[in-house]
Order: C-alpha cells, then sequence, then structure tokens
C-alpha cells in the first residue's frame, strides 16, 4: 500500500485587536451632535456593561428623542441596575419622560417585581399611582396580589382608581372582596364604586 502523505491542518494565530466599539459608543453618548448621541444609545442596547453610562447620560439629556434612545438600550438590558436607573424618573416633572420611563419599565415586569412594595408603600401618592401602572404586563395573578395589597390600605382615591383601572384590564375574581370593601370605603367618592361595579363584572368570570 503506498504511503499517503497527510497534510497537517494548524489554525494560524491571528492577534485579536480589542474591541474598540464599546468605547466608541460611549464617547458618542457625550457627543455635541444629538444625532450622534441617538445613535451611540441605540448601539449600546442591550450592554450590561452600558447601563451605567447610559444612565449618566440620561440624567443630563435634554432631546426628547435622545432621550427615549437611551431609555430603550437601558431597557434592553432588562437587569436590576435597569430598574435602578430608571426609577427617579417617576418622579420626573416632565411628563413625556415619565411616560417613556413607565413604558419601559413596563416591559421588565420580572426585573421590576422586587421594587413593587416599596413603591406602593412610598409616600408621594403620584408615585403609588404611577407604581400601580407598572403591574399591567405582569401575570395576573401576580398583578391581583399585588394591587389587592394596595388597595387593602390605600387611602388615596386617586391611587385607587389607578389600580382598579388596571384590574379592569389583568385582574382575576380574586379581586373581588378586596373591590368591595374598597367601594364601601370611599362609598362617598360617587365615581369609584361605580368604577369598582364595572371593574367587578368585568372579571368575575375570570379564573383566580
Amino acid at each position: 500500500m503506498p504511503f499517503v502523505r497527510r497534510e497537517i491542518a494548524t489554525t494560524p494565530v491571528v492577534s485579536k485587536a480589542p474591541d474598540r466599539s464599546l468605547e466608541t459608543h460611549l464617547a458618542g453618548l457625550s457627543s455635541t451632535d444629538s444625532e450622534a448621541r441617538w445613535s451611540a444609545a441605540r448601539a449600546l442596547g442591550g450592554r450590561a456593561d452600558a447601563v451605567a453610562a447610559l444612565a449618566e447620560a440620561l440624567a443630563t439629556e435634554q432631546v426628547p428623542r435622545v432621550r427615549e434612545a437611551i431609555m430603550t438600550a437601558v431597557m434592553r438590558v432588562g437587569n436590576e441596575a435597569s430598574v435602578l436607573a430608571l426609577l427617579p424618573y417617576l418622579r420626573s416633572q416632565d411628563a413625556g419622560l415619565r411616560a417613556t420611563a413607565i413604558e419601559a419599565l413596563q416591559a421588565l415586569p420580572d426585573a421590576i417585581a422586587p421594587f413593587m412594595p416599596k413603591l406602593l408603600a412610598d409616600n408621594d401618592a403620584d408615585v403609588r399611582l404611577l407604581a400601580a401602572e407598572l403591574v399591567r404586563n405582569m401575570p395576573a395573578k401576580d398583578a391581583t396580589r399585588i394591587l389587592c395589597d394596595l388597595l387593602q390600605n390605600e387611602q388615596a382615591a386617586n391611587v385607587c382608581a389607578a389600580a382598579i383601572d388596571v384590574l379592569a384590564e389583568v385582574g382575576t375574581r380574586d379581586a373581588v372582596p378586596v373591590l368591595q370593601a374598597c367601594a364601601a370605603r370611599f362609598r362617598d367618592t360617587p365615581f369609584l364604586p361605580f368604577a369598582i361595579s364595572t371593574t367587578i363584572a368585568r372579571i368575575s368570570n375570570t379564573e383566580g
């Protein structure tokens, strides 16, 4: 049998250059050009190692389009640091900024869940009201439990109304006794008992 010489395949050693993309995009966040900042924020979406820089940029950004891109980039990471970066904007005086923060946080139901008890016990009724909105994308059973815990002790009618509105969309019949108690407590606030009766009618046949 003739001897067949086999060529030994070798893998050439290639010197890998350091990835400069993160450094480049982080620098872009502080550009004087809003379009460059927007592009940098989009490029950093989903990068956990960029959340701190994105949060810092968000604190000073004035262009709504860029702020939205930054919040979206942070939301795409979806970890605890992302939530911590977005939560302060629930207290913003800028309605657009608050709305964008709520939308981003609603997209992170698992990450936001551990923060809900503290948010719903906040001294600021406006924060509690906005926090009620954050459970819309949670599983129905979890959303019902969280909002019922709020309704059992909440004294601000507007906060109760926000919770009831969310329950009407995602609640289960487990909420009915708590809703009935809330209606009795606010019987002198006409709009609440009416909203509660409508909500009870909607969720009475849902699974608990």
